[in-house]
């Protein structure tokens, strides 16, 4: 990618607080509305009964450990498992499963694969994205704004995920190699 190793860095700690492993799982964030979207109309009656899914953004909270998130997974993965692990993202990166396709993977299951296999896979996973969606020049320019806008999505201001990451660039900058 020929971006520095701070803008990366920066990255990783906003998005997972740097953990390429929480209680020793691969880090994710269940998001609900996306799981609601990708179902069957009955299973996605039966997710929403059981507190998986939910039209709305934020509506299905995460466990704040991550046995519990994974918990969680394996309960939406018992609806549909291709569903369950596109509604998460995944690893140092947190890269959504939905984007398997694009990044080249051959289902999203091999994404997740490619994220549970350890440090390594996490960040040529954040690596593949950040390729595939034309980033790394705004990183090497520390263009916040226009990264975290693809990156974070329209909302990313709302969260300063672009000033967080900033911070975070500078901080690792200022401390050197």
């Amino acid at each position: 990618l020929d971006v520095p190793w701070e803008a990366l860095a920066a990255v990783a700690l906003v998005e997972s607080a740097g953990r390429p492993l929480w209680d020793g799982l691969c880090p994710i964030r269940i998001e609900g509305h996306y799981f609601d979207k990708r179902l069957e109309p009955g299973l996605r009656d039966l997710a929403r009964l059981d507190g998986l899914s939910s039209p709305g953004r934020g509506m299905v909270e995460n466990p704040a450990d991550m046995p519990g998130r994974h918990a969680l997974l394996a309960r939406m993965s018992a609806l549909d498992p291709e569903a369950a692990i596109e509604s998460c993202s995944w690893g140092l990166g947190q890269v959504m499963g939905a984007h398997w396709k694009k990044l080249g993977y051959a289902s999203a299951r091999a994404l997740a694969d490619e994220a549970r296999s350890g440090v390594a896979g996490q960040v040529r996973l954040m690596g593949r994205f950040i390729e595939a969606e034309g980033l790394a020049q705004a990183l090497r320019e520390r263009d916040w704004p226009r990264f975290a806008a693809t990156y974070n999505g329209p909302a990313y201001a709302e969260h300063d995920y672009h000033g967080q990451m900033a911070r975070a660039c500078a901080a690792f900058e200022a401390r050197g190699a």
